[in-house]
Parts: C-alpha cells; structure tokens; sequence
C-alpha cells in the first residue's frame, strides 16, 4: 500500500508491502521483565523468545486521526518504525494499537486486529546513527478530559535500530515496529492517544494523535 511521508527535502511515497511488529525488545533485561510483568497483569501468556516479531498485514497501517476498534479492551503503544525503501533506512513514529483481551488467547492475534497509526514523517536513519539512544519517545492517554504522561524514556531502553532490522530478516518495503517502553501507572484504554519522538540533537520531532472509537460488540 503506498503511504505519503514528509522527509526534509520534500514528500516521499512508499509501497510498502509488508508490516512486522517486535516485541520484548527491551536492552534491559529488568524492563523487558517488567513489560511482560504489564501484559501478566492482564492475562497474557510470557513470550516464547526474545525478541519476537509478529507479521501484521500492511494494510492496517493508516495516517487517519481516527481509528475503530471492537470494544472498550485495546490501548496505544508509542514505538520507533524503521522503513526500508531502496537503497535508504527511515525511522518513523507508530503505534502499535493492540486489544489486550484478544492478547490473553493470542499475542499475534491481538495484532492483527487493530489499525496501526503512523505519523507522516520519516527522519533517515543515518542522519541520527551517532546519536540514536538519546532519541526521547513519550506518550500521554486521556484520563477525567485530562493529558496524562503514559510512556517516558530514550531509545537506550531498547536494542539498538539497526541490530533490530538485521535480526528481523524483513525484506525491502517493510515497516518494522521496533518495541515499545514501560507504561507509567499499568496499561489502559484511552479515548484519546498522542505520542512524540524527540530528537534533542537536531531539534526535531515527530508527532502524532488519534482518537479511538469503540464500537459495541453486539449491535
């Protein structure tokens, strides 16, 4: 499916053909032990390995500001993206929207079944290779018509982007999901979602928000 992004010379238009979603990509071990300590809480069953990457099909990613899901049980999560498009490497903003009741059967599943908002624009890889951990990603859920801090930390929390790509194997026209970080106060749904990368090096960031209707499960 193409996609639009905003680059710094322009716009650029992807095919991309491909999504894949890693999870358990923590660099400390602590962290990673305490995510799956998040998703424990909830139901879900630990991972087999990690990391572990889960196909999703491409065409649940959306730029829409609006995304329907099937019940009150799914939340955000603020992830890097890496795209690969010939012969370049970009780095974007998405959110891994995941129903964390389907997550308590099946991990992949719970996937699957929720769009996966990307922001539209892309930073290429190279420009922040020397500098990559101390990207900043945050995330804030709506809570009492209230912005609450949801997710705080560097791309030091997880494994580097680069080693993420090589191990995942992915082929061109792929966007790689490469993990999120701890939730601050336990995983939740929101009407609302808004994250940001933040890059304090070049004085950049990368913005998005949606909104998230639940639609009943029976009509």
């Amino acid at each position: 499916m193409n996609i639009e992004f905003v680059i710094s010379t322009g716009r650029l238009v992807i095919d991309i053909r491909h999504a894949v979603v890693a999870g358990w990509t923590g660099r400390d071990s602590e962290a990673v032990n305490r995510h799956i300590n998040e998703l424990a809480e909830i139901g879900a069953a630990a991972p087999s390995k990690v990391p572990l990457f889960y196909r999703i099909a491409s065409a649940m990613l959306t730029q829409s500001k609006e995304i329907e899901v099937l019940g009150p049980t799914t939340s955000g999560e603020a992830e890097p993206v890496l795209i690969k498009s010939g012969d370049d490497i970009w780095l974007g903003l998405a959110s891994d929207h995941t129903d964390r009741q389907l997550e308590t059967y099946s991990v992949a599943y719970s996937k699957q079944v929720c769009h996966k908002p990307i922001a539209d624009s892309l930073w290429k890889l190279s420009e922040i290779q020397g500098h990559q951990d101390e990207l900043i990603i945050r995330s804030w859920v709506i809570e009492e018509e209230q912005w609450h801090l949801y997710q705080h930390g560097k791309l030091s929390m997880i494994l580097p982007l680069d080693q993420l790509y090589k191990a995942a194997g992915i082929p061109d026209n792929t966007a790689l999901f490469c993990g999120t970080l701890p939730v601050i106060g336990g995983i939740r749904s929101s009407d609302k979602f808004s994250m940001e990368l933040s890059d304090p090096v070049l004085n950049r960031k990368i913005s998005l928000s949606y909104s998230i209707e639940s639609l009943p499960i029976i009509a």
